[in-house]
């Protein structure tokens, strides 16, 4: 449990960088991040699939076809919506909103498992729920306060709302990707997280190329203002897609994969909490801020909430 629980850690830290990228490139799409930062995952991945090319040929159509399936929800889509969120509404605000990712994902794996192994009474989960849930408000509260003192006419309430609906979008994607990721990898054992992830991007890439070519005929016909393919700052948005698809894609992946098969999917879903803590220290570096006392609050309540959701799926030493 330690190991998985420090593997979540790392993939939370890895993803947190994310969060910031639309902020550093904000006058790129969020459809064109999505799509650069997979482009550079299914590159990066190459690398180690040619190293452990045997054991990447003898995966199955089976495992191909799911590999594809989570890449596109739980990469591609997820990200494009994530990205416009926090264009529409600033990180901080789409921060708070995936932040309810580890309470939907423990919600769900908890239903999914039913009377199974992994299954935990929902007495014992939702005291550590609902704490999470209550930090996450608490930090919600500090952010609504901070945009309604925000200068007129920096962000609109309607890209604000906007922003907030396309989060919620990118939690609902998420919520279902390590979940059956989480299935898939306890399923197939024989399967390690380092070739899962790397296969992922394999599946990723041309997913990925098909995307920048149709946004690219869109693009031209449509006369968007955008200048494809690499935009007004083309060296960092390629430095920033290699750095964010070698660490938050390809390592995140499978430092994911090594929590997600040593953790309870309902605890492994509470550790997603890092991931929007994480993200909030990134923002408040960028922005040059210290975080109010609502929101060291509120980050207070979510450690002890998944403090609480560890201690809950302990299993007593054997006699």
């Amino acid at each position: 449990m330690l190991i998985g629980i420090l593997c979540a850690l790392g993939a939370a830290l890895a993803w947190g960088l994310v969060f910031i990228a639309p902020l550093l490139l904000p006058g790129y799409p969020g459809i064109v991040l999505s799509l650069g930062r997979y482009l550079a995952f299914g590159v990066v991945a190459l690398v180690p699939a040619w190293l452990g090319r045997r054991r990447i040929a003898a995966l199955s159509r089976a495992d191909w076809l799911r590999a594809l399936q989570l890449s596109f929800i739980g990469n591609l889509l997820y990200y494009a919506l994530l990205a416009s969120a926090i264009q529409k509404a600033d990180a901080p605000l789409p921060t708070v909103v995936i932040g309810t990712l580890p309470v939907a994902i423990a919600i769900y794996a908890n239903w999914l498992s039913g009377r199974g192994p992994e299954a935990i009474a929902w007495r014992r989960l939702a005291p550590s729920l609902l704490i999470i849930l209550a930090g996450l408000l608490f930090v919600n509260a500090s952010e609504l306060s901070q945009f309604a003192r925000a200068a007129p006419g920096q962000r609109s309430l309607a890209d604000y709302a906007l922003g907030c609906a396309l989060a919620a979008l990118a939690v609902l994607a998420w919520t279902w990707y390590p979940v059956m990721n989480a299935r898939y990898l306890k399923a197939n054992p024989h399967i390690t997280p380092m070739d899962w992830s790397t296969a992922q991007g394999l599946a990723t890439l041309p997913l990925a190329l098909a995307g920048f070519v149709i946004y690219g005929v869109l693009a031209h016909f449509g006369h968007t203002s955008f200048d494809f393919p690499l935009g007004p700052q083309p060296q960092r948005f390629i430095l920033l897609m290699l750095l964010i698809g070698l660490t938050a894609s390809w390592l995140g992946i499978l430092l994911w994969n090594q929590a997600s098969r040593r953790l309870p999917t309902s605890l492994a879903g509470q550790m997603m909490v890092f991931e929007t803590l994480f993200a909030l220290l990134y923002a408040f570096m960028l922005r040059g801020a210290l975080p109010s006392a609502a929101t060291v609050a509120g980050i207070a309540l979510l450690c002890y909430g998944v403090l609480l959701g560890v201690r809950c799926f302990r299993r007593p030493a054997p006699r």
